[in-house]
């Protein structure tokens, strides 16, 4: 058998290039069944155990679903959800310190001041469900945790109100991968009570310039907003 180059690809990445190529011409389509384990292997000059690895590396970034045995549920079909993939890859990288957590918080700060800006420049942009957390954030009885979970949630509704699928993907991985951190600096200070309340009239203000059309307005208050928190929890300073 001849030997591979140093610099030529591994088996599996053979089968991923292979896929990603018939995405990209349109021969695979989120909801269609890719051929079976042994036809690509055949097909792509590969084992059977290579083609398994690049299903589960698919399976991990949340483009194909995999069902074991026999019968239409069986095989891997492709499903094409990004939010749960690229959460995870950023959830190892900043597990890992891959990415600063400095950087990260940069990156989101970008990401929301235009997502509020694209929102108050809409006419009717669709908030209802934004408005639904924030009253579920009024209850008295939350616990750091279960407020911080809604806190998420608001900023998530906001990046899917945009409309941009690709930045609501990227704010819940975002999200997703500093979570622990968020929650680590809730323990941090010393009045969650104050905070939580002064958290709720931040979230207040940034929909309430949103909705007058304040672009200037609701860009800072939304920075305000972020940067304030990592700063009191002792997290970044941006």
């Amino acid at each position: 058998m001849q030997e591979k180059s140093p610099g030529a690809p591994k088996a599996w990445q053979v089968v991923l290039e292979h896929i990603e190529s018939g995405l990209i011409d349109g021969r695979f389509a989120p909801g269609d069944r890719l051929p079976a384990e042994r036809e690509l292997a055949a097909s792509l000059g590969v084992g059977r155990s290579s083609v398994r690895e690049a299903m589960r590396v698919l399976e991990v970034l949340g483009l194909v679903r995999t069902g074991t045995g026999s019968g239409p549920a069986a095989g891997a079909i492709i499903v094409a959800t990004p939010q749960g993939g690229m959460a995870a890859l950023l959830r190892l990288q900043v597990a890992a310190h891959g990415f600063p957590l400095h950087d990260v918080v940069k990156t989101r700060l970008m990401l929301e001041t235009g997502i509020v800006e694209t929102l108050a420049s809409l006419p009717e942009a669709p908030l209802g469900p934004a408005r639904d957390v924030l009253d579920a954030m009024e209850r008295d009885d939350l616990s750091a945790g279960e407020f911080l979970a809604l806190d998420a949630q608001f900023h998530l509704c906001l990046a899917e109100a945009s409309g941009n699928v690709v930045v609501a993907a990227m704010m819940a991985g975002l999200r997703s991968s500093i979570e622990s951190y968020v929650r680590a600096g809730a323990g941090r200070i010393a009045d969650w009570e104050a905070t939580a309340a002064q958290l709720r009239a931040e979230h207040r203000g940034v929909l309430e310039a949103i909705e007058r059309g304040d672009e200037d307005g609701a860009h800072l208050r939304i920075r305000e907003h972020i940067t304030g928190y990592y700063a009191g929890a002792g997290l970044a300073r941006v």
